[in-house]
C-alpha cells in the first residue's frame, strides 16, 4: 500500500516542486447566517480539539511521510471564504497547537447565503495552487443546509472530482425551529451524499446533537488524515435513487422576500 502512495507521489504532476505530504486538508466550514454564534464557537472550539487530540497527533505521526499540509477556511455564499489558517505544514503536536489556538482566536458574526458549490471550486483551486504535494487531496466540508446560492452544487462536486481530489461531508443536523427552519431539510446527510461528496473512499458523518460535534470532528480527521476505510457506509454503496439536487434552489425561491435572508 505504502510503495503505491510513493508511485503515486512520484507520478502526480501537480505542485512538482512542492513540500510532499501525506494528505493536502482544505477544513471548508459553514458560518451562513442560520449558523447561531454558538454554534459557530463550538465548531471552532470542535475542530481545535480535534487537531490537539492524541488521536490526531497518532494518524498524523502513522503516515508514510508523518506531516500534512491543513487550511482552514470559513465559507458561505457566493464569494465569502474567509481564510482563518492559511495553507500550513503540520508535522508535530507544536504544530497543530499553534494552527488550534489560531483557529479559536478568530471570532466573528456568520455572512450570508449558502453556496457549498463555491467553497468546493475555492477549495480545490487552492489546494491546486498551495506549496504542497500531497499523496491525497482531501476537501472536508461541513454544512447545515443545501445549497442556494451560485452554481449547481453538482456540476462543483463533479468538477472537484475530476481533478482527483476527495470530497467528505460533515452535515450539521443540529437545527431549531426558529426562522431558519425554513430553508432546512430533514435528510440533509442524504443530500451530501448524493449531491456534495465524492472521490476514492468520499463518506459522510452528520452530526445530530452539538455535543457529539468534537468526537464526531476527530473521528472524521482520523480516517482522512490515516487515510483509512470509514467503518461507516461509503458514498459508493449507496443505492441510487432519484434526488433533487436543486432542492435548496427552489426552497430559496419559495421563501424568497417572506422571511430575511439565512
Amino acid at each position: 500500500m505504502r510503495f503505491l502512495l510513493f508511485l503515486l507521489m512520484l507520478t502526480n504532476p501537480l505542485h512538482a516542486d512542492g513540500i510532499e505530504v501525506d494528505v493536502e486538508l482544505f477544513l471548508a466550514v459553514d458560518v451562513s447566517r442560520s449558523m447561531q454564534p454558538y454554534e459557530l464557537e463550538i465548531q471552532r472550539q470542535g475542530y481545535a480539539k480535534a487537531l490537539t487530540s492524541p488521536e490526531v497527533q497518532a494518524a498524523i505521526g502513522g503516515g508514510m511521510l508523518g506531516r500534512i499540509a491543513l487550511t482552514y477556511v470559513e465559507w458561505a455564499g457566493a464569494g465569502n471564504q474567509r481564510v482563518i489558517v492559511p495553507w500550513t505544514l503540520i508535522e508535530s503536536a507544536d504544530d497543530a497547537a499553534k494552527v488550534a489556538d489560531h483557529i479559536t482566536a478568530f471570532f466573528d458574526t456568520g455572512l450570508r447565503r449558502t453556496s457549498i458549490s463555491s467553497a468546493l471550486i475555492y477549495a480545490a483551486t487552492s489546494i491546486e495552487t498551495n506549496a504542497y504535494m500531497g499523496l491525497r487531496r482531501v476537501i472536508d466540508v461541513s454544512g447545515d443546509g443545501p445549497n442556494n446560492m451560485g452554481p449547481p452544487v453538482e456540476a462543483a462536486r463533479d468538477d472537484v472530482l475530476a481533478r482527483g481530489i476527495t470530497i467528505n461531508g460533515i452535515p450539521l443536523m443540529t437545527q431549531d425551529d426558529g426562522i431558519f427552519s425554513h430553508w432546512n431539510i430533514p435528510d440533509l446527510d442524504v443530500y451530501y451524499t448524493r449531491c456534495v461528496i465524492g472521490g476514492p473512499g468520499a463518506f459522510v458523518l452528520p452530526v445530530t446533537e452539538w455535543s457529539a460535534f468534537a468526537s464526531s470532528v476527530r473521528r472524521k480527521l482520523v480516517l482522512e488524515i490515516a487515510g483509512l476505510e470509514p467503518r461507516i457506509v461509503p458514498a459508493q454503496a449507496h443505492v441510487q435513487q432519484p434526488y433533487n439536487c436543486l432542492i435548496g434552489e427552489e426552497i430559496w425561491e419559495r421563501n424568497r422576500g417572506v422571511f430575511m435572508q439565512p
